[in-house]
């Protein structure tokens, strides 16, 4: 089975607790009807890697859900590749708060947000 991460082609750049990348190759199937990037990638982005992040400070018999997540979108994108990096605020034992910042080609920053994951287990 698939799931959303394969699906829309995200890659693994960078895993740590304090920091996590990811990469996502530009194509059609991440555009609104418009031709622009759809905002709901830049969420899937941002508490993606943010939920990657979180998991990293668990045991194996716990994981971080997401509780809220906010996105700004700043400017637009159509072709290239995004770059989402994510960090902690706070690393508590119930709730985790995480930030994060997509860019295009390594240089244009098109949204930024954050997430708060609560821990289960």
């Amino acid at each position: 089975m698939m799931n959303l991460i394969d699906y829309l082609k995200i890659e693994t750049s960078y895993v740590s607790k304090e920091r996590v990348e990811l990469l996502l190759p530009l194509s059609k199937i991440h555009h609104q009807p418009f031709g622009y990037l759809h905002g709901g990638i830049s969420g899937v982005l941002i508490e993606t890697a943010c939920s990657i992040g979180a998991n990293q400070h668990l045991t194996a018999s716990q994981v971080a859900i997401g509780l809220d997540l906010h996105v700004n979108h700043l400017n637009k994108a159509q072709t290239g590749q995004l770059r989402v990096v994510a960090q902690p605020v706070k690393i508590g034992r119930a709730i985790q708060f995480w930030t994060a910042e997509v860019y295009l080609d390594g240089e244009t920053i098109v949204a930024n947000g954050s997430c708060t994951l609560t821990v289960k287990g």
